[in-house]
């Protein structure tokens, strides 16, 4: 049985496919068409994703048993678009907080187990709570739009002039260097109880456009003039008073018990996330990797394998690598259509070795290896890599090659193995979805990672998931003594993760990065 998803349509949209019970490929189009896609119209589906992900499968279109999409509005003449593409297929309509769900708890490795969906807004709904055992899901309460936790850290958002639905990881990680006099207050307009916020409309304006949509007792709270720009020296505060009450909130709307899973768009927040892995009723937390809308096409499959076509058989998610890879051919293919100069390195064994003498020699490193990853983190196939060795590492990576803020710091990644000698994390960093401490005997040596006193974004990488990575680590473990690297996504700023041999030549010379990986080719500037 081949089942094709298609989610996040209006923003951020993805296909994926569930072939005989296995998760064989999810694609953003995003990262195809390179640039952010936003829909025209209702009709539209992203074409490059689905095509991608059946290429992957090995399918053709008219062997599609099953097309199950998350869509606000399930107009006929969509349904007739769909029909003309897959002619044999079932049409099958997820709703999208349904579809947040079954991402969440269907590749948790839970058989009982609170699921709890939180975002801006989908279908009207912002969150809603669940109940899960076996291959069931049993919706417990929903919340609707206007008391959304999502939409208030978008307000923020704009209040600290960013981007709402695009800049929020950045007032993540601006809160870490803040402090919590502004909780008091974000806890106030949450109003939160167990059954979910109830936003006090009082502390914003129907009139105003701009700075969030506060009104005048949000900054007499604030002790601020009525619609004032916000001071530089109170946004890190504001972030952190924002960041430490929805953390509050979510938990006590989490309530308690053995196992917890966790989607939407606030399940992309890694400070969330460790706060309910630390301070929850919950024993064992999960959270779906890629729990933004793009993750939706994902629990479109597994709502219509699980709830549509009644099947037992639990799906595992062991890899976020479900993307395109690249022959030695196709690669070759580029490198010369660009008249580049490279080298060809028969063995992995070569490639690591090389790779670990440029990060020992104080290189930015270009790492394109194998499957594309499923979401916005980079995971050891798409990555940008340095020594922690490295002096200039945080100048190198933020300010010369990724343009961005000094506060949005990279990740320490680790042989899963070896993680506990230097960091204390939890299982989601598998996939960085949340984050760890610097044990005090390394404090030092990772200084340029930490965000704020001990804390530090963990990658763990597994060897049977990415054993070419792992490999990597343990290699550069042997030479330096340390068996752990720096780890960005590889992109330029503001694009989606590379993912062709002609996007990587295209960053590669485009930015400060020195040398570079792609499959078994190495290039040097």
């Amino acid at each position: 049985m081949i089942i094709l998803g298609i989610g996040g349509l209006l923003g951020d949209a993805a296909a994926a496919v569930l072939k005989d019970g296995e998760l064989v490929a999810a694609v953003e189009e995003s990262k195809l068409v390179r640039r952010r896609t936003h829909w025209g119209g209702l009709d539209e589906m992203p074409e490059h994703a689905i095509a991608t992900c059946l290429q992957l499968a090995g399918a053709q279109p008219e062997q599609v048993d099953a097309v199950a999409v998350v869509r606000p509005v399930p107009e006929a003449g969509f349904h007739l678009k769909l029909r003309a593409q897959f002619p044999n297929s079932r049409i099958i309509v997820v709703e999208h907080h349904t579809a947040h769900a079954a991402s969440a708890y269907y590749p948790s490795p839970f058989q009982e187990a609170t699921v709890l969906t939180l975002d801006r807004s989908g279908d009207f709904r912002c969150g809603s709570r669940w109940q899960a055992r076996g291959a069931h899901l049993s919706l417990e309460h929903e919340q609707y739009s206007p008391d959304s936790i999502g939409d208030l850290y978008g307000r923020v958002c704009e209040l600290l002039d960013l981007e709402a639905n695009v800049d929020e990881h950045k007032v993540q990680w601006r809160s870490v260097s803040g402090d919590s006099r502004y909780k008091s207050l974000f806890l106030e307009i949450l109003n939160v109880s167990e059954a979910g916020p109830r936003l006090d409309r009082g502390f914003f304006s129907t009139e105003r456009l701009t700075h969030g949509g506060f009104g005048a007792r949000f900054f007499e709270r604030l002790g601020l003039p009525d619609g004032a720009a916000l001071p530089e020296a109170l946004r890190a505060d504001v972030a952190a008073g924002l960041q430490h009450a929805v953390e509050d909130a979510v938990i006590l709307m989490a309530g308690k018990g053995e196992n917890l899973c966790l989607a939407g768009g606030l399940g992309l927040n890694a400070l969330l996330v460790s706060a309910l892995e630390n301070r929850s009723g919950y024993k064992n937390v999960f959270v779906q990797p890629v729990a933004g809308n793009a993750g939706t096409a994902v629990g479109a499959v597994l709502e219509a394998w699980h709830g549509v076509y009644g099947r037992q058989q639990r799906v595992a998610m062991n890899t976020l690598s479900l993307g395109p890879t690249f022959t030695a051919a196709d690669i070759k293919q580029v490198l010369e259509n660009c008249k580049l100069r490279f080298h060809y390195l028969v063995t992995t064994d070569e490639v690591v070795e090389s790779a670990v003498a440029q990060l020992n020699d104080n290189k930015i490193v270009a790492w394109m290896q194998g499957r594309m990853e499923f979401g916005s983190r980079a995971l050891g196939n798409r990555s940008i890599l340095a020594s922690p060795l490295n002096p200039y590492s945080t100048e190198n990576l933020n300010i010369f090659i990724k343009h961005r803020e000094p506060f949005r710091k990279f990740a320490a990644s680790v042989p899963a193995e070896l993680c506990a000698e230097y960091f204390e994390v939890g299982p989601n960093a598998r996939y960085l979805a949340t984050v760890g401490r610097v044990k005090p005997a390394h404090r030092e040596t990772f200084a340029a990672a930490t965000l704020a006193g001990d804390l530090v974004r963990v990658h763990t990488v597994d060897r049977e998931e990415n054993p070419l990575y792992w490999k990597l680590l343990h290699a550069a473990g042997k030479a330096t003594g340390l068996p752990v690297l720096y780890n960005t996504s590889f992109n330029l700023f503001g694009e989606p993760l590379v993912c062709t041999p002609r996007d990587a030549v295209r960053s590669f010379y485009s930015s400060g990065i020195e040398a570079m990986f792609v499959g078994n080719f190495f290039l040097q500037k």
